[in-house]
């Protein structure tokens, strides 16, 4: 299988099993197939040609996956959307990628998406098409099921005749990096690399037939696609995708579905671990978990496996410019190295940890992580700058993450380059302080950031989440701490807070941990 397309009709094999569950509504494999023909019917009576370039803005949910393969299957390169993006940051993304339609959910969370982009008072010269997935009335927008009607006129030979011409080297997607510095760049993926990447990846994590999936990350996210219902769709599990990161539903969901695989970052575990209301829903269907960030908690792989029924727990690490995975755990890896490390190469991609000279350094030192493969993307779209930045001479992807490798090829990532700080002349890592103060019993989640120090240059200002029913003062958690690590690693601050701050993908926003600092 080269292309989506192909994926797609591969599914066949896997017939009237149950393929998707949104909400009280489900489909099998095969009507899932009909409702993604269906879909691209449409966009062919609506003009999609080959190439054009679709963005969806809207959470997940069963209209998602059918307009984005329907529109994939007939050539069209899907452009996906951030929930949390404001109509200014939108139209950004419309305009630079040429987005000929959107597709979007008008009552999201009381977000109108069509009236944002009104609002915004940017001109979109190429949009032609606004599609609502929920119906709502509004005067610019054309509701799913009067799009869906406008396809019966396109008969299916159409669809099979535009599938023979995508090739696999063309784009499947043009992702937009989060772009917390500067404009979001634009990272484009090919449909072979795509699915070669998905392919290996739900091979090594072990996903089947026999999996039901609750698919948390958001679709707008590699994770949440490519690891999400595209991994599905290659290995025949089930799709549950669930529109909105919420504890209490994902504790009812995996209870009501006995959902056996929940993928997601560790701030999704800590969420379960520590919610109060926990032991009220059976949760012993849950086998499979894979995870991944800048750094994974290793206190949390612990508490998974002895609070948890998790039977396989693997840790991976890759970024959207790497089609999402650079290493991978294997399940045959020891619970130490799953803890510790995130894992070794995918097969054939070559990685490196290099110096600021980009010389290799030798194993068991701290570098920059770079790779070279089939992974690594084209090119940021229409950026050819930002590409040479990101792309070196030699074709090795600079990741800006700072890791270790060791004597087998297992890579522990440190930290990112920008969220290092130097205290008194120290390099300061806020992932491995994270990791210690975890251990902490009154510590639920925590975030370690540099805050300007007059005297040291930088000190760590930690922002903790207490478990529940659990105290400790500022001064205890620093008199701890000074028992645990370094003194240069001992947070100089507390701040205790009910929340941290998170991005639609459930990462950390650190700068604005650090805006606060200096506020």
């Amino acid at each position: 299988m080269l292309t989506i397309a192909q994926v797609v009709r591969e599914t066949v094999r896997f017939g009237d099993r149950e393929a998707l569950v949104d909400g009280d509504r489900r489909w099998s494999f095969s009507e899932v197939v009909k409702a993604v023909e269906g879909a691209a019917r449409s966009f062919i009576a609506s003009g999609l040609h080959h190439g054009d370039r679709l963005a969806i803005w809207a959470p997940n949910s069963a209209e998602w996956i059918f307009s984005a393969l329907g529109a994939q299957i007939v050539g069209g390169v899907l452009v996906p959307i951030n929930t949390r993006f404001k109509g200014s940051e939108a139209t950004y993304v419309l305009n630079h990628s040429g987005a000929k339609f959107l597709l979007c959910d008008n009552k999201f969370l009381a977000q109108n998406y069509a009236q944002e982009l009104r609002d915004s008072r940017v001109a979109l010269p190429s949009l032609e098409h606004i599609i609502d997935f929920s119906g709502a009335t509004d005067a610019q927008c054309t509701p799913w099921q009067d799009f869906l009607a406008h396809g019966h006129s396109v008969p299916l030979v159409a669809v099979h005749e535009r599938e023979r011409k995508i090739m696999p080297s063309d784009l499947c997607d043009i992702i937009f990096t989060s772009g917390t510095t500067g404009k979001p760049k634009g990272v484009m993926s090919r449909h072979d690399q795509t699915i070669r990447v998905f392919t290996e990846w739900s091979s090594i994590v072990g996903l089947s037939e026999s999996d039901r999936y609750l698919i948390v990350n958001p679709f707008f996210h590699t994770f949440g696609y490519k690891a999400g219902f595209l991994a599905c769709l290659l290995s025949g599990a089930t799709m549950i995708p669930v529109p909105v990161f919420d504890v209490p539903t994902i504790l009812k969901i995996v209870n009501q579905e006995k959902i056996t695989a929940l993928p997601g970052p560790p701030t999704l575990y800590l969420s379960i671990l520590n919610h109060p209301e926990r032991n009220n829903f059976n949760l012993s269907s849950l086998r499979l978990a894979v995870t991944g960030s800048a750094a994974v908690p290793v206190e949390m792989i612990r508490r998974m496996r002895q609070e948890l029924t998790f039977t396989v727990i693997l840790t991976a690490y890759g970024l959207t410019e790497s089609t999402g995975t650079i290493t991978m755990c294997r399940a045959d890896d020891d619970p130490f190295t799953i803890s510790t490390t995130s894992g070794r190469a995918i097969s054939d991609v070559e990685v490196r940890v290099v110096d600021k000279n980009n010389l290799e350094v030798a194993r068991g030192t701290a570098g920059e992580i770079i790779c070279r493969g089939y992974n690594v993307m084209p090119g940021y779209f229409k950026n050819p700058e930002a590409t040479a930045q990101a792309i070196d001479k030699d074709g090795f992807l600079h990741t800006g993450d700072i890791g270790i490798m060791d004597d087998n090829g297992y890579l522990a990532i440190t930290d990112r380059i920008k969220d290092m700080f130097i205290v008194g002349g120290f390099n300061a890592y806020p992932a491995e302080i994270e990791n210690t103060l975890l251990t902490h019993p009154s510590i639920a989640q925590v975030a370690v950031v540099g805050q300007p120090d007059d005297r040291l240059g930088e000190v760590g200002h930690a922002f903790v989440v207490l478990r529940p029913e659990q105290t400790v003062s500022e001064q205890e958690l620093i008199e701890w701490s000074r028992q645990c690590m370094a003194n240069y690693k001992v947070p100089r601050h507390v701040t205790f807070v009910d929340l941290l701050p998170l991005n639609a993908s459930g990462k950390v926003l650190k700068y604005e941990l650090r805006a606060r600092t200096i506020g």
